[in-house]
């Protein structure tokens, strides 16, 4: 994975002729995605810690949960069907990194369902016996600290390779 990286680190990228809006946007929504997860995450804090109306929570993790879960989806989708293919017919040498990051999509699919799950429940709970919210937040807790470690990890793998082979093949532009 590391292969064009040595020649293209991500100090140059900003300035380099080959970073396109495409890539500023992409980037962008993994920006959104870290920045979604975190919402997710404090909030679930703070209610565990009651800091947080558990109607306002359940508001809060219906939307930023939802955010999360539809945009990631899709997203990834659009990597595995479109962008992956492409980036590994410029790049032959790194498809075993694309693959990587394929399979992280696989074990993160895996993480989001186990989360919507949860949040589904807690939401539900919200309306019909608030009470026992409480006991059932663990799970949800638990989910988006998954979610954010394997995005922290796999976002900044999944830009380490693809951004330089952009910059190099001069694609996206």
């Amino acid at each position: 994975m590391q292969l064009l990286l040595r020649d293209y680190p991500r100090d140059v990228w900003p300035d380099h002729p080959n970073f396109a809006s495409s890539i500023q946007n992409w980037m962008g929504a993994h920006t959104m995605f870290r920045t979604l997860s975190s919402y997710v995450l404090e909030d679930t804090e703070a209610f565990i810690d009651t800091e947080l109306d558990d109607q306002i929570y359940a508001q809060k993790l219906a939307k930023y949960g939802d955010l999360l879960l539809r945009n990631l989806h899709g997203h990834h989708s659009w990597e595995d069907r479109k962008f992956f293919p492409e980036l590994g017919t410029a790049e032959g040498r790194l498809m075993a990194g694309l693959e990587m990051l394929e399979a992280d999509h696989a074990a993160l699919d895996a993480t989001l369902d186990r989360f919507q799950r949860s949040a589904n429940r807690v939401v539900q709970l919200a309306h019909l016996s608030p009470v026992d919210m409480r006991a059932e937040v663990g799970d949800v807790e638990s989910s988006a600290r998954d979610i954010s470690a394997l995005l922290t990890r796999h976002l900044s793998d999944e830009e380490d390779l693809v951004v330089p082979i952009i910059l190099h093949h001069k694609l996206r532009g």
